[in-house]
C-alpha cells in the first residue's frame, strides 16, 4: 500500500469515528430525553446495534464506490483523501455548532467537488446516480419521516385516549428500548456503509482490489468497530438539540419518532440510497410534535436545521474541491 492509500484509510476511519459521535443523537437522544434509558445504557445499545447493522448490508457502500463517479474518471487516491478531509471539516464544524447535519451528504458533496476539480469537468459525475440516490431521497425521506411520525403519533392518541397518562408513559418507556435499538441498527446499515464505500473506492483506484469484487470483510469490520467506538464517545451537543430542542417529547412520542425513523431508513437502505439518518429522525420528531399541535414544534430551530441541510451539499462540494487544490499544490512542490 502507498502512503496516500494508508492516509485515505486512516482518515476514512477518522470520518467514521466522527460520524459515530456526530450522529449518536439520532438513535438515542429521544430515549435519553424521555428517560426511557440512561445515557450509559443508551450509548451502549446504540454502539452495539450500529456495529451489527454495519455488517449486514453493503448496497449503500456500492452506491458510494461505483454509483456517483464513473470509472473513466480514474481518480487518484489523493482525490478521495481530499473528499474525506472536506467532509471531516464540515462534520466538526456542525458538531461544534450543535447542528444535526448530514454526514452522508457531507461526504457525497465533498467527493463530487473533489472529482470535478480533479477531472476539470462534470462529465465523469454519474448525475443519474446523484439524482436518484442522493437528491431525490434528500427531499423524499425527510417528508416521509415527518408524515409517518405524524401518523403514528395520531394513531397512538386515538388508541390510548382513555388510558391513564402515567401508565401509558411507563409502557412506552419500555417500548422505546426496542425502537432505539431499531434506529441504531438501521443507522449502522446506512451510515456506516458510506465509509465502507469510500475505502473500497480507494482500494479499487489504487489497484489493490478488483472492480466489482465487493466490500472486503476487513473493511466492514473496521468501519463497524470504528462507528461503534465513535458512538460510545457520545454526541452531547447534538443530543440536546435532537432530544428536546425541536419539540418536547414524552415516551409515546419518542417511540413514534424512533419507529417511523427506523422504517424509513431501512426502506432506503434496501433501495441502496445513502440518505441522511439525521434528516429522517429530525423530521420524524417534528411530525410527532405537530401531531400534538403545530405550536409544539420550535419552528425557528427547525428552520435553522433545514437551512443546514440545504447548504451541506454545495458547501462540502466546495470544501472537497478546495482540499483537492491544496493537496495538488503540496504534491507539486
Amino acid at each position: 500500500m502507498t502512503i496516500i492509500l494508508i492516509s485515505v484509510i486512516f482518515f476514512a476511519l477518522i470520518f467514521e469515528f466522527i460520524n459515530g459521535f456526530h450522529d449518536t443523537a439520532n438513535a438515542i437522544a429521544t430515549s435519553v430525553y424521555t428517560r426511557a434509558l440512561s445515557v450509559g445504557a443508551a450509548i451502549a445499545l446504540a454502539a452495539s446495534m450500529n456495529f451489527l447493522g454495519a455488517l449486514v448490508f453493503e448496497g449503500v457502500a456500492k452506491t458510494i464506490s461505483t454509483g456517483l463517479v464513473s470509472e473513466s474518471a480514474n481518480l487518484e487516491e489523493y482525490v478521495i483523501l481530499a473528499a474525506l478531509l472536506g467532509a471531516i471539516i464540515w462534520n466538526l464544524f456542525t458538531w461544534w455548532r450543535a447542528i444535526p447535519s448530514s454526514s452522508s451528504h457531507a461526504l457525497i458533496g465533498s467527493l463530487v467537488g473533489a472529482s470535478i476539480v480533479y477531472t476539470a469537468g462534470i462529465e465523469d459525475i454519474v448525475w443519474s446516480g446523484v439524482l436518484e440516490k442522493v437528491i431525490i431521497p434528500l427531499f423524499t425521506s425527510p417528508i416521509i419521516g415527518f408524515l409517518l411520525g405524524f401518523g403514528i403519533m395520531k394513531l397512538i392518541f386515538v388508541v390510548l385516549a382513555s388510558r391513564p397518562r402515567a401508565r401509558t408513559n411507563k409502557v412506552f418507556s419500555k417500548l422505546q428500548i426496542f425502537s432505539a435499538a431499531a434506529v441504531a441498527f438501521t443507522h449502522g446499515t446506512n451510515d456506516a456503509q458510506k465509509t465502507m464505500g469510500i475505502i473500497t473506492l480507494a482500494l479499487v483506484t489504487s489497484g489493490v482490489l478488483d472492480a466489482g469484487a465487493g466490500i472486503p470483510l476487513w473493511v466492514k469490520l473496521a468501519c463497524g468497530a470504528t462507528i461503534a467506538a465513535g458512538t460510545s464517545v457520545g454526541g452531547w451537543k447534538i443530543m440536546k438539540t435532537m432530544g428536546g430542542g425541536v419539540t418536547k417529547l414524552e415516551p409515546a412520542g419518542g417511540f413514534a419518532a424512533q419507529t417511523s425513523s427506523a422504517i424509513v431508513i431501512q426502506v432506503m437502505t434496501l433501495l441502496h440510497a445513502p440518505i441522511s439518518t439525521t434528516h429522517v429522525i429530525t423530521t420524524s420528531v417534528m411530525g410527532v410534535g405537530s401531531a400534538r399541535r403545530l405550536k409544539a414544534v420550535k419552528w425557528k430551530i427547525a428552520k435553522d436545521i433545514v437551512l443546514t441541510w440545504v447548504i451541506t451539499l454545495p458547501v462540502c462540494a466546495f470544501l472537497g474541491a478546495f482540499c483537492t487544490i491544496v493537496i495538488e499544490g503540496v504534491i507539486a512542490i
